[in-house]
């Protein structure tokens, strides 16, 4: 029941968040430029700063993970901590697009226990505990299922499509690329997508959360070969990823090995 209240929290954080988020969006935020070009907006340390008061008055002596803050680990016998991106896909959030969200995760013994991926403009709110159904809108989601034809859509940045060997390109649709990395794991998910490559270097916050939904629907965040990975209170950037549906995780391995070839 913990995980469950934890996942009811999050969703509160969650609806009120999306809506300071909205406040500025289409609305011109001042931009700030972080470490390696990466830029942060007023509505990202808005929503930033409203989590960390809201997440702490109900879970005081819970650690802090965040793209925005600095980390503070659990306090007295507490291991839980949260895991927080603000606005995940800030570059298509300043552009005016819809495929930006809320990431949100609470973490325990190195895996997510509950995660909440909210995407406001789409109106889509995916949701999972560790032991419960992976929900969108509060309905659970059917595994995805594999086309019958034999090929698969992926999503993927286009520096690593274009890598792709012919004969293993020739057999994949290929989708736009999602900037948002746990809005297109998210639709990884849902099934609207077969699957994706991560480029490395991607961060604990980008995927904590859909790392859960994406198990809790039948589905897999893998390294390229095969492993998950542990959470901790010191976020590191992660080689190639790969994500997909249970019985598309092998062909996804073989596309991932092919850029190592």
């Amino acid at each position: 029941m913990r995980s469950v209240d934890d996942l009811e929290l999050l969703v509160r954080a969650g609806a009120e968040a999306a809506r300071i988020a909205l406040a500025f969006f289409r609305q011109d935020p001042e931009v700030f430029w972080k470490e390696g070009n990466s830029p942060v907006s007023q509505a990202d340390l808005a929503v930033d700063g409203f989590l960390r008061d809201f997440l702490f008055s109900a879970r005081p002596r819970y650690g802090w993970v965040s793209e925005e803050t600095a980390t503070e680990p659990p306090s007295g016998a507490e291991t839980r901590f949260f895991v927080v991106d603000p606005i995940d896909g800030t570059r298509s959030f300043l552009r005016g697009e819809a495929t930006w969200c809320i990431a949100l995760a609470v973490i325990e013994a190195g895996r997510p226990v509950a995660g909440l991926i909210h995407a406001p403009v789409s109106g889509e709110i995916y949701t999972a505990t560790i032991d419960g159904p992976a929900l969108l809108n509060g309905l659970p989601m059917a595994p995805a299922q594999a086309r019958t034809d034999g090929r698969m859509l992926l999503s993927m940045p286009d520096g690593l499509r274009r890598r792709l060997p012919e004969p293993v390109s020739r057999d994949i649709d290929f989708a736009p690329s999602i900037p948002s990395l746990a809005y297109r794991l998210a639709q990884v998910a849902r099934g609207r997508l077969d699957g994706t490559l991560v480029q490395p270097r991607a961060n604990d916050w980008d995927i904590a959360a859909a790392d859960l939904i994406l198990q809790r629907n039948g589905g897999a965040l893998l390294t390229a070969d095969g492993g998950t990975h542990r959470y901790t209170l010191e976020p590191r950037r992660h080689g190639l990823l790969i994500a997909a549906g249970e019985n598309r995780i092998a062909r996804l391995q073989d596309v991932a090995a092919s850029l190592r070839a």
